[in-house]
Formats: C-alpha cells, sequence, structure tokens
C-alpha cells in the first residue's frame, strides 16, 4: 500500500464541498454581559489564541477570556469533563473518544504547520535534508550519530559531525507528537517492524527506549531544551519557528510524499492544504500529514477547538458560537494581520462553511 494510502485510510470518507458563500458573519455582535470564556489545550495555538484574546475584546468587551498552554492531550481531556468550553488540540479525537463522547465537536479553526529544530553549530546557516524515516531512525536508536549513512546520503557535500544525536519529545501529552508521530507512520515503509506497526501514533506513545533522550513540556520547552544543548533534535509547532531561530536552531527541509524537500511558507502549507482539505468529512476530523503534491510540506495540521455541542445556557452557547465564527471570518480572526505573525493560515472557504455548520450545533 502506498503512504498516500495509508494516509488516507487513517481517515476515511470522501465528500462533496459544500456550497460556499454562507451568511457572513456580521460586524456588530450582539453584546454579551459578565462571561467568561475559558479555553485550554495546544500549545501550537497558544500564541495566536493570545492575539484572539486581545482583538476580540474590542468586539465584545463583555466576554472575559482566559487561555491556557497545558498541551493537547489536557484540552481534549478538559472539553470532555466540561472544565473549559474550549478545548484546543492539534489532533482530532480518536475514534473511541469520539463514540464515548458524541456532544465533543471537533471544530476546525485554523492550519498550522510544525517543524524539526535541530542544534548543529558545524552546519553554521547551511541547510538539513531529513525524511520520515530517517526521523523515525533517530527516535527509535537506529540512527545515532548526525554523519550515519542515511542522514549523509540525504545531505551530499554537507559535512556532519561525527557526534550522538540527542532526540528530544514532548514529556506531555501533545498533539505535537499525534502530528510527528503520524509522519513517521505515513512515510515510513510497509513493514511488520516499520514505526507503524511498532509504535503508532497518538498524543502519547509507549517510545522506544533512546540512550540519552531528553523530554521537555510545551513548543516553548522543546525550544530551551533544544537550544541549550548541542546535537539535539525535536519538533516544535510552527508558531515558535521564529522562536526557535532567534535560538541558533536550523528548521530542517522535510521530504514530502513526491520526493522534494521543503520548508515550511505560506505557500507549502497552503499547497499541502488543498491536496487533502476536499477529504475533510463531515465531523471534520481528517489527518493533513503527509499531504501528496511536489509543493505540499509534509507537516500540517488543522488546529481543533473541542466544544461540548451542550452548553450550561442560552447565553453561554451564544457567546461561545459568536467567538468562533469570529475566530474563523477573514473579517475576524482569520485575518492576515493575525494570522501570519504566528505562521498559520486561514481555513479553505469549504471547510469555513463545515466548520460554520458544526459551530451551529451548539446550544
Amino acid at each position: 500500500m502506498s503512504a498516500c494510502s495509508k494516509s488516507i485510510l487513517h481517515r476515511t470518507g470522501y465528500i462533496a464541498a459544500l456550497a460556499v458563500g454562507l451568511t457572513a458573519l456580521p460586524i456588530a455582535i450582539a453584546q454579551s454581559t459578565g462571561l467568561t470564556i475559558a479555553e485550554t489545550g495546544s500549545t501550537l495555538i497558544y500564541p495566536l489564541f493570545k492575539g484572539w484574546i486581545d482583538a476580540y475584546s474590542k468586539v465584545d468587551p463583555g466576554v472575559h477570556m482566559t487561555a491556557g498552554a497545558t498541551g493537547s492531550g489536557a484540552g481534549i481531556a478538559q472539553a470532555i469533563a466540561r472544565q473549559v468550553q474550549i478545548g484546543t488540540s492539534d489532533a482530532y479525537m480518536s475514534d473511541n473518544e469520539a463514540m464515548a463522547n458524541p456532544h465533543i465537536l471537533n471544530i476546525p479553526i485554523a492550519i498550522s504547520a510544525q517543524t524539526v529544530q535541530v542544534n548543529l553549530p558545524e552546519l553554521r546557516g547551511r541547510g538539513l535534508k531529513l525524511s520520515g524515516p530517517v526521523l523515525g531512525g533517530i527516535y527509535s536508536g537506529t540512527i545515532r550519530t548526525w554523519d550515519a549513512a542515511p542522514i549523509a546520503e540525504l545531505n551530499p557535500g554537507v559535512s556532519l559531525p561525527h557526534h550522538a544525536i540527542v532526540p528530544v519529545r514532548r514529556a506531555e501529552g501533545s498533539g505535537d507528537t499525534f502530528i510527528f508521530t503520524q509522519f513517521l507512520s505515513f512515510s515510513g515503509p510497509d513493514a511488520h517492524d516499520s514505526w507503524e506497526q511498532k509504535i503508532g501514533y497518538g498524543t502519547t506513545v509507549n517510545w522506544p527506549s533512546v540512550s540519552g533522550m531528553l523530554t521537555a513540556t510545551g513548543n516553548q520547552g522543546m525550544v530551551q531544551t533544544i537550544a541549550r544543548t548541542p546535537y539535539a533534535i525535536g519538533y516544535v509547532g510552527g508558531s515558535f519557528q521564529d522562536d526557535a531561530a532567534k535560538a541558533g536552531l536550523i528548521a530542517a527541509m522535510l521530504q514530502n510524499q513526491d520526493g522534494q524537500f521543503l520548508l515550511p511558507t505560506p505557500a507549502t502549507i497552503t499547497a499541502a492544504a488543498a491536496e487533502l482539505t476536499p477529504r475533510t468529512p463531515v465531523d471534520e476530523r481528517l489527518t493533513l500529514v503527509f499531504a501528496p503534491g511536489s509543493n505540499s510540506y509534509p507537516l500540517i495540521n488543522y488546529e481543533y477547538a473541542m466544544v461540548s455541542d451542550q452548553q450550561p445556557n442560552q447565553q453561554t452557547a451564544q457567546a461561545v458560537s459568536n467567538f468562533l465564527l469570529w475566530c474563523i471570518s477573514p473579517q475576524g480572526g482569520s485575518a492576515d494581520s493575525l494570522l501570519k505573525p504566528v505562521h498559520f493560515i486561514a481555513l479553505p472557504t469549504s471547510i469555513r462553511a463545515r466548520s460554520e455548520l458544526q459551530i451551529a450545533k451548539i446550544h
């Protein structure tokens, strides 16, 4: 089975695109009074969410909003437990979680990317090419040094140090781990000893025991740990790529399904989204990882708002709905002025329409 077939089969369901042009979000939102909307979860979306909160306070000053960067696993769990009105996650709920919690909506609100960052002083500004199978070898312990043949073969002419690789992973349940391990699963070979067969993907996985492997909490923790550890490598949400660059880290060019090595840019993220978003099912749970296409960056994902369709009262339901509609509106939270500084892109029109239909279920 091809890698493309594997990625599609993980979330089945071809759909016809929704008719576009649903009613535009009104410029004026009915004002709320004395409400608090709490969000927690994804550390990747946290920089964007902070910007959204500040901008939305001018739209509906009667709503007080809080945000917490606790990890996608916590975002899903607290949304299920109704401890917050919005749980954010880089990962959609599994089939088992969705069946057990039919009241939780998985609503895409933006599209983001993930980077692989390395601390290699010897590169002196030169680029580094990596692939999913090579990353799988690093994180399983079969590739142990930076000058190992599988890495050198991808980087002819680059002087790589004979130094042990220090892989860094997330300590907590993380949507970034979900995305990264999907890439390792989908891009690897069809074999009984592959990453997909032995480890698989999830917000937490049973990581192989690799000598020297480090853990870090949150995306900021990943950047800091990689930066203070020469010869380290780790996966970092795209909204933290400026922090990583300031820390002297190098984003690796990743090999996509068509064999091209790419960095995440608005063009390569948009190209990947265009390949897979037409397959988004009604419940919008879909992986965008390892999309086909020569210009498709392989590590992108929907950012989800996990929201109960049953709010405690009508006022809260309306306030949550208004905010989410504002988030995905090109005239609101999806304006370039809010998305570009933290390296997100807006939902395609057809996916925004699907998210609007999900938001309409909140009551």
